[in-house]
C-alpha cells in the first residue's frame, strides 16, 4: 500500500490535481496506475476535484484545459503560456505612466502587468483579482483598491452584483483585460458572471487594452463579451498565426504583435494601432483624454 493510500483521499486528490494541472490531460487508467488505486477510487477522486472546479471529466479521463463552456482553474492558467503572457505584459506596462489610475481584471495575463508596476509610481491600481491584490498589497507608492463581491475560488477573484456596482462607481485611465477566446471580430468568455464584471470594467475606463496569448485566437466560447472595436488596442504575442492576424486585419482591429524573444520591438497591424502612452490622471475618480501616437510599423 502506498503512502498516499495510507494517508487517505485528501492528500491523494491534491497530488492528482497537481499532476493533472501539470500534464493538462490524463486518462483515468493512467491515474489509477500512477497512484496505485482502483479505477472506481480514481473516479470518486475526480468527481470531487470536478466539484471543486479544478478539473473537467470526459469519457475515460480528465482535463484541466478550457473548453467553450468551461474555464480552467486559476492554478492551471498560472502555469500556461507564461513567456507569451510576459511578452504582452512588457508592452502593456509601456502604456502606463506615474499618476495614472489603472484597472486590472482577474486574468493571469494582467497579473504579469501587476508584477511589473513597482517602478511606475505613484499609481492607483483597481482590481478584483486576489492574486494581484496579494502581490501589490506591500508595494510602496501604489494606492491599491480591491473590488469586493462574492469570492470565487475557481478564479481567485471577487465577482457578482456588488463587484459590478463597485466597478461602476469608478472611472480610470486605462483598463487591461484578457479573455478566453477571440474570433470574427468579437471577444468571448465561457462564464456569464465573469462577462458582466469585464463589461462593467470596459465601461469604466477612458481606454481599454485587451491582452491575448496566441492560443486564444480563432476560438469561440459560450458568451460574447464585446466586439473588438470596444478596445483601443489589442496586444498579442508573436506566436499568432498569419491567419489569425488576417482575421484581426479584416475586422480593422488595432493590434500589436509582442515579441517573446529579447531585443525585438513590437509590430503593429490593422492600420490604426496606436502606440506610445496613455495620458495621466491623479486619482481613480478622473481620467485623462490625452494620449500620443507613435509611428507605426508594417505587419
Amino acid at each position: 500500500m502506498s503512502s498516499l493510500q495510507q494517508r487517505g483521499p485528501a492528500p491523494r486528490q491534491a497530488s492528482i490535481a497537481e499532476y493533472v494541472l501539470a500534464e493538462g490531460e490524463v486518462s483515468a487508467a493512467e491515474l489509477a496506475e500512477r497512484f496505485d488505486v482502483s479505477l472506481m477510487t480514481i473516479h470518486r477522486d475526480l468527481d470531487e476535484l470536478e466539484r471543486q472546479g479544478i478539473v473537467r471529466k470526459f469519457r475515460g479521463g480528465v482535463t484541466a484545459q478550457p473548453s467553450g463552456v468551461f474555464e480552467s482553474n486559476v492554478a492551471y492558467r498560472l502555469k500556461t503560456m507564461r513567456a507569451e503572457k510576459a511578452a504582452v505584459a512588457e508592452r502593456a506596462v509601456g502604456l502606463i505612466e506615474p499618476g495614472m489610475a489603472v484597472m486590472l481584471d482577474d486574468s493571469t495575463s494582467t497579473l504579469e502587468i501587476a508584477r511589473r508596476l513597482r517602478t511606475i509610481t505613484p499609481l492607483t491600481v483597481v482590481t478584483n483579482f486576489l492574486e494581484a491584490i496579494t502581490l501589490l498589497s506591500q508595494e510602496r507608492g501604489i494606492h491599491l483598491m480591491g473590488l469586493g463581491g462574492d469570492y470565487d475560488p475557481l478564479h481567485s477573484s471577487f465577482l457578482g452584483v456588488s463587484c459590478v456596482e463597485a466597478v461602476q462607481s469608478l472611472q480610470v485611465d486605462v483598463c487591461f483585460t484578457s479573455t478566453s477566446a477571440v474570433s470574427g471580430g468579437f471577444a468571448y468568455h465561457q462564464e456569464q458572471h465573469i462577462v458582466s464584471v469585464k463589461r462593467a470594467m470596459l465601461d469604466s475606463a477612458a481606454r481599454n487594452v485587451l491582452l491575448l496569448d496566441h492560443s486564444k485566437l480563432g476560438r469561440v466560447a459560450l458568451h460574447r463579451l464585446a466586439p473588438l472595436s470596444r478596445f483601443d488596442l489589442v496586444l498579442v504575442d508573436d506566436g499568432a498565426s498569419a491567419e489569425a492576424l488576417r482575421d484581426l486585419d479584416e475586422h480593422k482591429v488595432p493590434y500589436e504583435v509582442c515579441a517573446t524573444g529579447p531585443g525585438t520591438a513590437a509590430s503593429t497591424g490593422a492600420g490604426t494601432a496606436p502606440g506610445g502612452t496613455v495620458g495621466t490622471a491623479g486619482s481613480a475618480g478622473t481620467a485623462s483624454a490625452r494620449h500620443r501616437e507613435a509611428a507605426m510599423n508594417g505587419d
